[in-house]
């Protein structure tokens, strides 16, 4: 009988809280079988539809909203993320709001240069409560496409200049300490050293089409959801994770990064 015990309580173990292995469920009908299922990834229903994407390795969900142009606040909003940390390999996310059209294809959006502001003269952060003191409505942080306009976040030399496949922005030249300044007004949507080959990082969202990202800092001087005005101080100028103190900067058309020379006023 003891034997008996012994080989049932054996028969009894999982191996659930092993670390590294994931749950398996048994998808099999009573019938005797011994079958086993893996339960696929969240989302599989979505795979292939517009508007959702399929989690590769190597991704993390700042990365993901860098590329597709969301911040990664609300991408694990809309997907119901926990723990936006633990995202797997084949997971299928939303990564436009609830109620958009995915298909609607965005019009062109024209953005004009503006010039860089004088070190003493650079534009200061408006208080947001202006405009419902006067009986608007509470400004979000999002720019009107039509009221669009980037300025150069430093002044430094230019150190390398866009390129597709090696380079996905510009880098400037700077000292470390030099301010960084916000290229247009926007939300702060990401401010941290998770994504790896940035260093410490800010994200801007400007309206739904635009984002502008500022990597290498050595201080970060705002918060996610945080409102921003052109010209204000964002970071401090360093070299995190990168070989020298310069800025690299990007700015994303609907998450592809675009070159920002093209947007920035001549100098």
């Amino acid at each position: 009988m003891a034997a008996g015990l012994c080989l049932l309580a054996a028969c009894s173990t999982t191996s659930l809280d092993e670390p590294g292995r994931a749950p398996v469920t048994d998808r099999s009908p009573r019938n005797g079988s011994a079958s086993t299922a893996v339960t696929p990834p969240p989302g599989q229903e979505n795979a292939g539809k517009p508007g959702y994407y399929t989690v590769r390795p190597g991704d993390t969900l700042t990365r993901i909203g860098l590329e597709q142009g969301q911040s990664p606040r609300d991408l694990a909003r809309w997907n119901a993320l926990d723990n936006p940390h633990l995202i797997e390999v084949g997971q299928v996310l939303r990564v436009v709001p609830p109620g958009r059209d995915p298909v609607a294809v965005s019009p062109g959006v024209m953005v004009t240069p503006v010039p860089m502001p004088a070190a003493d003269a650079r534009i200061k952060p408006r208080n947001l409560n202006d405009k419902a003191a006067e009986g608007a409505k509470p400004s979000t942080g999002l720019v009107d496409a039509e009221e669009l306009a980037f300025a150069w976040p430093v002044s430094g030399a230019l150190l390398e200049r866009f390129d597709e496949t090696r380079n996905k922005g510009v880098d400037i030249a700077g000292k470390a300490g030099d301010p960084v300044l916000a290229a247009a007004d926007g939300r702060v949507v990401y401010a941290g050293a998770g994504l790896r080959g940035y260093g410490n990082l800010v994200i801007l969202k400007h309206n739904n089409t635009y984002l502008t990202a500022y990597a290498h800092n050595q201080a970060l001087l705002v918060k996610e959801d945080q409102n921003v005005r052109q010209g204000q101080k964002i970071a401090e100028m360093g070299s995190s994770d990168a070989d020298r103190v310069k800025l690299h900067f990007e700015v994303r058309r609907q998450g592809k990064p675009v070159d920002p020379l093209k947007f920035l006023p001549s100098r």
